[in-house]
């Protein structure tokens, strides 16, 4: 009966360290757990009708939510390991009062102090496969550490990246280039250059899901707001006398209909065109779909 229980936190272990692999390693970066608390969060908020100061919070929030689910199912998990060899498979330092505690208090305390990688040295394993388990432990609590900075590190670039696309088509709404200007070399490349940015941001919804869930903020600095503009570009472009300017038109609008795609089955699941998903993905961000 104590190896099943072992052995159930084992599991529960193997649970958090498989969610955080699939959010932060996977090729696809398709975490399940952290997927769900994400979305569970934006959606209580856009129900809520935070404002958006508030609303703007959900994506770091989410972030440090999963992190702490991520803790917390490794911390609780061990200490399920621990708990049914506690504390007779466990020495304590000379004069402490641990041992008179409640095993699973016990058991809580040295996985998490073990996971922070303090190594007090008050409770230490006696047992040969459990001094073994516990560096284990600290490996693991270091290693959620590193993920945690680097996937920090990882998402702001790429929000980033989507407010330069996003403040680009808004000077370029309100600069109102004429039929004339992008029907030229100029436009065939201003085109391109577009459908290329259109394509990394697609990426970076692909590769950081969780970027879907950070509020841009103003509306010029809002893709949600924006996209609708570039889908009007493809469309001028595609209607363009210019060869050249017609490939570039097809090029982002193709880009952008890829963009919906991933937006559509990853986050609105519309089913809808690329119009229509673009639409949603506005309102879902507090937005009306811009108008040129």
């Amino acid at each position: 009966m104590e190896w099943l229980v072992s052995l159930v936190g084992a599991g529960l272990v193997m649970v958090g360290l498989r969610d955080l692999f699939h959010t932060l390693w996977h090729p696809t970066r398709h975490g399940g757990l952290s997927r769900v608390v994400m979305t569970a969060l934006w959606r209580l908020a856009r129900r809520l009708r935070a404002r958006r100061r508030v609303v703007g919070l959900i994506g770091p929030l989410a972030m440090v939510t999963v992190v702490g689910m991520w803790a917390g199912t490794v911390i609780i998990g061990w200490a399920i390991v621990y708990w049914p060899h506690m504390p007779e498979s466990f020495a304590f330092s000379p004069g402490s009062k641990a041992a008179q505690e409640p095993a699973l208090l016990d058991s809580l305390y040295l996985s998490l102090v073990t996971v922070a990688t303090l190594g007090l040295g008050d409770i230490a394993p006696g047992e040969h496969w459990l001094r073994l388990v516990s560096p284990l432990e600290a490996l693991v609590g270091f290693a959620l550490l590193t993920a945690t900075v680097s996937w920090v590190l990882e998402i702001y670039p790429a929000l980033t990246r989507r407010r330069v696309l996003a403040i680009r088509l808004a000077l370029l709404r309100d600069a109102d280039p004429a039929t004339g200007q992008l029907d030229s070399t100029a436009g065939a490349l201003l085109l391109d250059s577009l459908a290329t940015e259109v394509v990394r941001v697609r990426i970076d919804f692909t590769q950081y899901a969780e970027a879907y869930y950070f509020h841009d903020g103003e509306d010029h600095s809002s893709l949600a707001a924006m996209v609708g503009y570039a889908a009007d570009l493809a469309e001028r472009g595609q209607r363009a006398r210019r060869p050249e300017v017609r490939l570039a038109g097809e090029l982002l609008a193709g880009a952008l209909a890829d963009l919906a795609t991933i937006l559509d089955q990853r986050f609105l699941h519309t089913g809808g065109s690329p119009a229509e998903v673009f639409t949603a993905y506005a309102t879902d961000h507090g937005r009306d779909r811009a108008q040129p």
